[in-house]
């Protein structure tokens, strides 16, 4: 299939490092080593990588000393060697134009270029085909990262999400990044219906160990040695948890088009509408599945569009929706972003009635998460609402139309008592007075949580606009909602306090809501004694 971009790629860059293929019979690399504070390199002369950049990055690497290694197309620093350019995928990856690279889970990439940006330039040893990949889709060979069982910065309750799944067997587990200590990193096992965390400890002179008496040179020795024997855990390793989802590209391809031809995307069906416009599923140069919001005619202008929809593409955080492209020279404008399954209030209100109040708060703790990245950013929403946040398959969860309702023209989005301003989600000072901060944020963030411990009921049942306006100047706030724990009541009360400075921080609330349900005792195990 030919190329939406209509032109040819540019000729690909020199390598950077000369390196000698494998052939394409070689069986996958097995990482041996793992993260050894204070080791030289291993017996085969090859450099330990602690961590890789994150993608896009253009930090330096470092060695397994912690020192930082000349660029890829230098020497390594430790072994005086060159550096290897080998990757190992992730995950599938299926082109979307004639100059990507298509792969599965577990090929070896050579990548050719500097790897700056989110875009690589690489070869496939099994087809020995070139295109561009996405870099966050692989890892380097021999390195953490590439192991199947490090999850990397994964929060705790998301561990155990991953490992309760049904999927998921007695036994399985996985490594991810310490929430609390750096440079350390915790166990997770599923123990029965249970999962029970372990600290992985460093030693000062070199190596990691659960139990002091059992120290390992390499995590990959650790996870061996308790894949073969218990040793003290709840239970023997079994297999490493399975990765839920596929990490979302930050653009279409490597070319990346900010503006794009309409006539790339084909409207499948519809699948929501609201004050804004319609949502459609579809398909961007009949390869990748995407949402396209489509705006009432009329409805912003602009080139005022444009200027602020570059400030939300540049906004990137996993619990954000990614934005992709647009398309304003004609109306209506369309806006392209990555596709999910639902949103939040259609999730509350049908296969969500299920979930439990732990489940409920994982949920606000997640949009709590990415609004402290707006707040970060000073970037304010505005019309934080269950629907205005979407939820995939697997239970995660994004923030969507961030700033939008700011671009929306006044006589279709004013603050006044009317259908199209959403007052029940409205902070009071945003309501009469049209100031909006990330403050009124949080206090439309305590609203959203009555949305979710009712399950999508509409806040302030049985009042008007304007009941809710005059009442909540005068001083009333919802009472507690049925089977909500005072605990959470108390957050709501917090966000909905008068004076905009004295509600909490996203920080505050995302950490208060990961606490509420923690166990009193300590959140990791020891390793029992055996002998």
């Amino acid at each position: 299939m030919g190329s939406c971009l209509g032109k040819k790629p540019p000729a690909p860059p020199p390598p950077v490092a000369v390196v000698t293929s494998p052939p394409t019979s070689l069986p996958l690399p097995i990482a041996t080593d793992g993260i050894v504070s204070c080791s030289p390199p291993n017996s085969a002369g090859v450099l330990l990588y602690p961590h890789e950049p994150k993608a896009g990055s253009k930090a330096s690497p470092v060695d397994s000393v912690g020192r930082k290694t000349t660029s890829v197309s230098g020497a390594s620093s430790v072994t005086g060697g060159p550096r290897s350019n080998l990757f190992v995928a992730l995950y599938d990856y299926e082109a979307r134009t004639d100059e990507d690279l298509s792969f599965k889970k577990n090929d070896v990439l050579e990548v050719l270029n500097d790897m700056q940006g989110d875009w690589w330039y690489a070869r496939s040893l099994a087809s020995g085909k070139t295109g561009y990949i996405p870099s966050n889709y692989v890892a380097r060979e021999k390195s953490i990262d590439a192991q199947p069982w490090y999850f990397g910065k994964l929060r705790r309750v998301d561990a155990e999400k991953q490992l309760l799944m049904a999927t998921a067997a007695h036994g399985a587990f996985l490594v991810r990044d310490s929430e609390s200590r750096h440079n350390e990193f915790s166990l997770s096992v599923r123990d029965a219906s249970t999962v029970k965390h372990y600290r992985i400890r460093q030693l000062d002179s070199g190596g990691y160990y659960i139990a002091r008496r059992r120290p390992f040179s390499t995590l990959q020795e650790l996870i061996e040695h308790y894949s073969k024997d218990a040793d003290g855990l709840c239970v023997q390793l079994g297999k490493p948890a399975a990765r839920l989802e596929t990490p979302q590209t930050t653009t279409f391809t490597y070319d990346d088009q900010w503006e794009i031809d309409r006539r790339t995307l084909r409207l499948l069906r519809q699948i929501g509408s609201g004050q804004f416009g319609e949502v459609w599923e579809a398909r961007w140069n009949n390869t990748t599945a995407v949402a396209v919001k489509k705006l009432k005619p009329g409805t912003a202008d602009v080139a005022d569009f444009l200027a602020e929809a570059q400030i939300m593409k540049k906004l990137r955080h996993n619990r954000l929706l990614q934005l992709y492209a647009v398309c304003t020279r004609e109306e209506p404008i369309l806006i392209v972003t990555e596709l999910m399954a639902e949103n939040l209030l259609h999730f509350l209100q049908g296969r969500g009635r299920a979930s439990s109040m732990g489940q409920l708060v994982d949920i606000a703790s997640q949009i709590a998460d990415g609004m402290r990245y707006l707040e970060e950013k000073n970037f304010v929403h505005r019309d934080l609402a269950a629907r205005n946040i979407l939820v995939s398959l697997q239970g995660t969860v994004k923030i969507a139309d961030f700033g939008l309702a700011r671009l929306i023209r006044e006589n279709e989005y004013e603050a006044r008592v009317g259908a199209r301003f959403p007052i029940k989600w409205t902070a009071p000072e945003s309501a009469n007075y049209n100031r909006f901060t990330v403050k009124s944020d949080v206090w439309s963030f305590g609203i959203l949580l009555t949305e979710l411990v009712t399950f999508g009921r509409i806040p302030y049942p049985g009042m008007t606009n304007t009941e809710v306006l005059q009442k909540v100047e005068a001083g009333y706030r919802m009472p507690c909602p049925a089977n909500c724990p005072p605990a959470l009541y108390e957050i709501m009360q917090q966000c909905w306090h008068k004076d905009p400075e004295k509600r909490p921080t996203f920080e505050t609330l995302q950490w208060k809501l990961e606490d509420l349900f923690a166990n009193d005792g300590s959140e990791y195990k020891e390793a029992a004694l055996s002998y």
